[in-house]
């Protein structure tokens, strides 16, 4: 769709002449809508003096009385004959000499408020130059002290719009490479897992050769205490020791010595243990030998 001549010219006259809505000023006037907000708050395009688009032929008053009283009717731009001029598509942005002072302040408020702007982006919304950029975020500017963050939208540096799309673009480029970050990741981790598995078949096969081992049953440990210990020792030290093992064999009774029928005066004290004939007969003859021995 075509634009007017002065955008922002037109769009300060609509909102100071007419009833029509901010989305239908920001839609003809290529604005957004935020932006005629502010025009019309006396916040950005201070000082600049409105346009009527009726005499240079960019619209009719039918055509805003139909969209005043349609706030969902859009306006269009009037036939003319007189050729349009050509937008300009590349070559750096131009920036007035009353507003290149300002260039620094808004340099600080897009570093501040949207840091994921490259610093490419920033010289094509500004007009300035990565060394400028450079001085503000590493505030080394030589009058760093007295500059403060200013909207370059309100200083008349850039739309609205061109600020969107460039903040959009910013947002797409980080998530395009998180992705790539997050697909390296990934890519890595398969390398990784892959050559772990090149490894695992000889750490299964040193696992299936300890196997039958480590598989073996093993006998419960009993814990056997000192009294426990005693008593099973006791029967086995009773069977196998003995009174002839220990102490030998028991030897024969000795022969019991002869006890003296009589003491030392001849008197007999009590009667021999031996009976029968042969002991009465030895009995006598030691009688007669005493006596002859007294005689």
């Amino acid at each position: 769709m075509p634009l007017p001549l002065m955008p922002k010219a037109t769009a300060v006259w609509l909102v100071d002449n007419t009833s029509l809505t901010f989305d239908q000023i920001a839609e003809f006037c290529g604005l957004h809508p935020l932006e005629v907000k502010g025009i019309a708050d006396d916040e950005v395009a201070i000082g600049i003096q409105g346009r009527d688009p009726v005499p240079d032929g960019e619209l009719t008053r039918e055509e805003i009385e139909r969209c005043v009283a349609d706030p969902k009717a859009r306006l269009n731009m009037a036939a003319s004959e007189i050729p349009r001029p050509k937008a300009r598509t590349s070559g750096p942005k131009y920036t007035p000499v009353t507003k290149r002072q300002d260039r620094p302040n808004a340099i600080m408020w897009l570093l501040r408020y949207h840091s994921e702007l490259s610093d490419a982006q920033v010289s094509r919304l500004v007009g300035t130059t990565k060394p400028t950029i450079n001085s503000v975020r590493d505030r080394t500017h030589w009058n760093m002290a007295n500059l403060k963050p200013i909207d370059p939208v309100s200083l008349g540096m850039c739309s609205q719009v061109e600020l969107d799309e460039a903040v959009t673009k910013a947002h797409k480029r980080l998530r395009s490479r998180e992705r790539r970050e997050a697909r390296e990741r990934a890519r890595s981790d398969r390398d990784t897992a892959a050559a772990t598995a090149e490894k695992e078949p000889v750490v299964e096969t040193a696992i299936l050769q300890r196997a039958p081992v480590e598989a073996a049953p093993q006998e419960p440990l009993e814990i056997v205490t000192s009294a426990q210990e005693v008593d099973k020792e006791a029967p086995a030290e009773e069977a196998d020791h003995s009174v002839e093992s220990v102490f030998g064999s028991t030897p024969a009774p000795a022969a019991p010595e002869p006890e003296p029928t009589a003491d030392v005066f001849g008197t007999t004290d009590r009667p021999s243990e031996h009976s029968g004939p042969a002991a009465d007969g030895e009995g006598a003859e030691v009688a007669e030998d005493e006596e002859e021995s007294r005689t």
